[in-house]
């Protein structure tokens, strides 16, 4: 899914692209992926774009009369910048939004479609959308603190939380907690003054490396490479290879879609947590040999 620092990078792009162009027309290719019908989509067409802002993990592009198209690539979705009058061709395509400059394609990957396409009226719609987590590059240590630990949760769990931290999800918050050298299953309410302290730092740090390096990679080109899993990070999606700090072997718990990736020298004091996608394989130590042999 992309997370904070793709979705300032597409927002970077989108920046010298289409602010003050005028919307032309909107082409859907898949009715589901919009998600409102008040006001309707045609409404949008023939105005010029006034604002973008970033709304946690959406795209949220302003138009004239206090219009929003919000855009939510969800897990596969992605952006494109096409010639314009581009075709809206293959099955990944789902909508292309055409400016006299060029068409901002988006595409979404697999067949379960997650993307999401709103029309809202108004700045009070939009904030409708905010799950209320703080900003690690606006707030300060306090506010970050008070957030993480106003319930008792794993880290990994407060950092991916929209209600609790704005914008972070699985794969930044992997490279968060290796850069801050803590376990994934920590509980907030027992982290130390020093474990908080390297925690705000920590992401900071990784977001700003993050959002520099994704722009730099771009070079005033449109980011045609955002992905989960990329070669620089330290531990996410590089399980069992070598933790580029101590050279030991990163392990990785598996849930659902997610997974959550650590060094357990670096980050759990040499434990390897338990992987629950192994554990539901495991037999029970109190099944019966006959009942065991069956399963």
């Amino acid at each position: 899914m992309p997370e904070l620092p793709d979705v300032l990078a597409y927002m970077s792009a989108l920046q010298s692209r289409i602010l003050g162009c005028r919307l032309e027309r909107v082409r859907l290719a898949s009715v589901s992926l919009l998600r409102t019908a008040d006001p309707p989509l045609r409404a949008v067409e023939g105005r010029s774009v006034r604002e973008l802002r970033r709304i946690g993990k959406r795209i949220a592009i302003g138009l004239d009369g206090d219009l929003w198209l919000v855009i939510h690539l969800m897990i596969a979705g992605r952006l494109h910048w096409r010639a314009p009058g581009a075709k809206l061709g293959g099955r990944n395509a789902l909508a292309a939004f055409d400016f006299p400059n060029g068409t901002l394609v988006l595409t979404e990957a697999g067949s379960k479609r997650r993307a999401s396409l709103s029309v809202l009226h108004g700045a009070q719609a939009l904030e409708t959308l905010d799950r209320g987590g703080v900003d690690v590059l606006e707030c300060d240590p306090e506010e970050f603190v008070r957030a993480l630990s106003a319930e008792n949760r794993t880290l990994k769990r407060a950092l991916t939380d929209p209600r609790i931290v704005d914008g972070i999800g699985n794969a930044y918050s992997d490279e968060i907690l290796h850069a801050a050298q803590l376990s994934p299953t920590a509980l907030t309410r027992n982290l130390s003054p020093e474990e908080w302290k390297r925690l705000f730092d920590a992401s900071r740090r990784t977001l700003a490396l993050w959002i520099d390096r994704l722009r730099n990679e771009a070079r005033g080109d449109f980011p045609e490479k955002v992905t989960a899993f990329r070669d620089a990070m330290a531990v996410h999606g590089r399980f069992g290879q070598a933790c580029p700090r101590c050279g030991e072997r990163v392990q990785r718990i598996r849930y659902a879609d997610n997974e959550t990736n650590y060094c357990p020298r670096c980050q759990t004091g040499g434990k390897v947590l338990a992987d629950r996608a192994l554990s539901r394989l495991r037999i029970n130590p109190k099944t019966t040999p006959t009942a065991a042999r069956r399963g």
